[in-house]
Order: structure tokens, then sequence, then C-alpha cells
């Protein structure tokens, strides 16, 4: 069986006899076609099922209006309102948004870097996988002229623009608190560290630590997880069978903080009592735990919009200077699993 017969402008022009010229101003909006012309020649292309091939426009102008984003896993809170603030940026600049997740690996991080360079994006924005360690997979891009922005998971590039929140402050904020509320004993459940969000936050654990004149004990760091909810109950397995149980925990994600806190609670453990909980996201789940928990607000939608903004105004302003790292504001948000009374 033949495939349809594709409508053409053509088409068109002969069904209202016109010329091709006017029906083509007339799908682009063309000022010097009249209302009531433009108005026949939008109902028969829409009645006759014309479909305008924007890939050939596209293709003249040298411009896909696609920008694309890499993310390491769609199921993240976080991720899904980063998203959120970037697809609202790039559609309301007239940009549509592809979305490919390189589930923490660095091969298929290169194989989704590869798969948008060959989708023509016009910008890349990506967070990096876990195992990423250099930037040699982005160099086709760059070399290309197509802008490049790294958000939440960065790493250095002297072309790029990063998007961050300051971690190191943000550890150091969540760890004060618990010393603050009488914690001495404290441990750190971070990601894997060669990442930057967690390796900044476990310096400033360390710094906050120091500021009280404790000394930092790496047996009280569990590391190189994938903060999900299983490691939470991994973790507070392995708390509490701990001949010297911690007295507060400084969980780098709430996934994993809630997770943890529901198992203490199983095994007799009273939060914030025996032992104080502080999370980081702010994700909705910190506020159904009970008790609620304290957390660290990363402002995702912020930072998918200003992600946006930065690379569509690159690519509208291509001789810009370009910034190289962009600091978003943090929040510690006191609730009641650290609140010592």
């Amino acid at each position: 069986m033949n495939p349809p017969k594709e409508i053409t402008i053509y088409d068109i022009a002969k069904v209202l006899n016109v010329s091709p010229a006017t029906v083509s101003r007339g799908l682009k909006d063309h000022p010097a076609i009249r209302k009531d012309t433009k108005k026949r020649i939008l109902d028969a292309a829409r009645k006759m099922g014309y479909q305008q091939n924007t890939f050939a426009s596209n293709l003249r102008r040298r411009r896909s209006n696609t920008i694309g984003v890499i993310i390491p896993r769609l199921n993240s809170y976080f991720m899904s309102t980063v998203i959120a603030g970037m697809e609202k940026v790039v559609n309301d600049r007239g940009y549509n948004l592809i979305i490919s997740q390189s589930q923490e690996s660095f091969k298929k991080e290169i194989v989704s870097v590869n798969t948008m360079y060959d989708s023509r994006v016009d910008g890349l924005m990506v967070s990096l996988a876990y195992d990423t360690e250099d930037t040699d997979h982005f160099e086709v891009l760059l070399k290309k002229k197509i802008p490049l922005i790294f958000f939440d998971r960065v790493i250095d590039h002297p072309g790029c623009t990063s998007i961050v929140i300051d971690n190191r402050q943000a550890g150091f904020d969540a760890t004060n608190h618990l010393l603050s509320q009488g914690c001495k004993r404290i441990l750190q459940i971070a990601g894997n560290l060669s990442r930057n969000v967690y390796s900044d936050r476990l310096e400033g654990y360390k710094l906050a630590l120091a500021k009280h004149n404790i000394g930092f004990d790496p047996e009280l760091v569990i590391s190189n997880s994938l903060l999900s909810e299983q490691s939470g109950v991994d973790a507070a397995l392995q708390i509490i069978n701990m001949q010297y149980r911690p007295d507060g925990i400084f969980v780098s994600n709430d996934t994993a903080a809630v997770a943890c806190m529901r198992q203490l609670k199983l095994a007799g453990i009273n939060v914030p009592q025996d032992i104080a909980v502080v999370g980081f996201n702010n994700d909705p789940i910190s506020k159904v735990i009970d008790p609620n928990l304290t957390t660290i607000n990363y402002p995702g939608h912020e930072m998918g919009e200003v992600a946006a903004a930065t690379l569509v105004n690159k690519l509208d302003q291509p001789n810009s200077p370009s910034v190289n790292t962009i600091v978003l504001r943090h929040e510690l948000i006191v609730r009641e699993s650290s609140t010592r009374k």
C-alpha cells in the first residue's frame, strides 16, 4: 500500500486559485497578506493535512530551534523541577527541548552527546554522570561553537558556564545546625565523591566540625552511594550496628534521609532525641515523613530557568562574554527532625 501523498503549497495554491508565493506568505503570517486570504489559506492547509517542512527550513537557516539537555536520572524530583524551569524558558523563547538521561553512565553520556550533535541541537545543557571524569566527548560540540552549559554536577571548562549552588557552604550550614542542637558525633551520608556536589558538601561538613574543634573521623562518612531509598536503608542498618552510634546525621539528599529515618524508627531509635537528621533538596517527601525533615532548599526550578536563559542568550548574542560560574542561593529549612527541645 502506497503512503498518502505529501500535501505541498502548490496543492493549496491550486485549490484556492492563488499563487504558491501567496500561500507561503500566508502560512508565515506575512503582514502583506490580507486577513481573509490568510484565513482561507490556513483553513485549507488544515483541512488538506498540510505539514510544514520545518527540517528543511531549519537547514536553510542553520538553526534547528532545538536545545538538548542530558541529566543523570529522570526519576528525581529535583531534576524534574530543573527540566520544568528549562522548558518554560526555552518554549517562551521559541525553542524546543530534547531530554536524554545518562543513567549515571559515562558511556551512555557519550552516546547521548553524539545523538544530540547528530540531531543538530543549537545548544546543550548537561548534568554529569557519576563516573564522568573529562570533557573530551564534548569537544565535537565546542569545535562547532555549539554553546554548552553545565548545571548541578559540573566540571571546569574555560569555554563553558556552570550553574551551581555553594555546596560547600550548604554542607557547612547543615552540619553547623546539627552542632548547634548539641550533636557531637555527626555522620555524613554522601554520594559519589568524584562529583563536585557531594565532595563539596563533605568539605562543608569538615569545615563545620573544625569550627567546633571536633576532629574529622572518616569512619563517620558513608560514601559512593547512589543516595537511593535502598541506600538510606543500608546506611541506617550500618548505623544501628555501630558500637558508638552518631547523634546526628547529615544526608546528601532527602530520599536517602527519609528512608534512613524510617529504618532508625523501626529499630526503636527516636528522631531527633537520639539521632537528629538533616537532608538535602527540599523534596516534597521531606514534609510527609514524621517528624518533618530539616533540609537544604535547592532551587531546582530557578536553576533550570537560569541555565536555559544563559544558553538562549548565548545563542542570540554569540559574541557576548561568557560567565564562568553562576552561583544560586540555597536555604536551610529547619523542621522537627533536627530540633531538640
